[in-house]
């Protein structure tokens, strides 16, 4: 096979048909129910922080410096502008979040931690490890590895490779 001859690659057929398609067994579905039950167990082990699983991913998003405006948050998350500044406004009244006006451009609103955002950022790691490590028990580093190494093509099929999200 040569590698500088795109025709000369072998590609797999495609791995879904009409015919073989079934929702419970789609890897979409079951992408969505994984991502479901994630965010189910991350909210309960963050009530006593009063914080939702997606409002998690603001606060780690704005602490690793990938998101200083709610448009940057928005694409950052793939989430619609509207929800974001709702989610923002929400973080905001809790204390953990602040908005401050660009001085060399008044449209522009910068989002920083506060000092309880921070704090709070600092503690998410290892909310974050005791769930995944719940939701992997019994999976070797290798699978890990490997698991961790499809999503990521699947992430790059869809163009997504350059756009992380939190």
């Amino acid at each position: 096979m040569n590698e500088s001859n795109p025709a000369s690659v072998s590609v797999s057929p495609p791995p879904y048909s009409v015919e073989n398609y079934r929702l419970d067994d789609s890897v979409g579905y079951l992408i969505k129910r994984v991502r479901m039950v994630f965010s189910a167990a991350v909210d309960r082990e963050m009530a006593e922080y009063d914080i939702s699983y997606d409002q998690w991913g603001i606060v780690l998003t704005i602490a690793k410096g990938r998101g200083e405006t709610a448009a940057e948050l928005s694409r950052e998350m793939c989430c619609d502008t509207g929800s974001m500044t709702r989610m923002i406004d929400r973080l905001e009244a809790k204390g953990m979040v602040k908005r401050t006006r660009s001085e060399d451009d008044r449209r522009i609103v910068r989002l920083a931690l506060t000092e309880s955002g921070q704090a709070l950022a600092d503690r998410l790691p290892e909310v974050m490890v005791r769930v995944l490590n719940r939701h992997l028990a019994g999976f070797s580093p290798e699978e890990v590895d490997l698991l961790k190494n499809l999503l990521k093509r699947i992430l790059a099929n869809a163009g997504a490779e350059n756009h992380p999200i939190a």
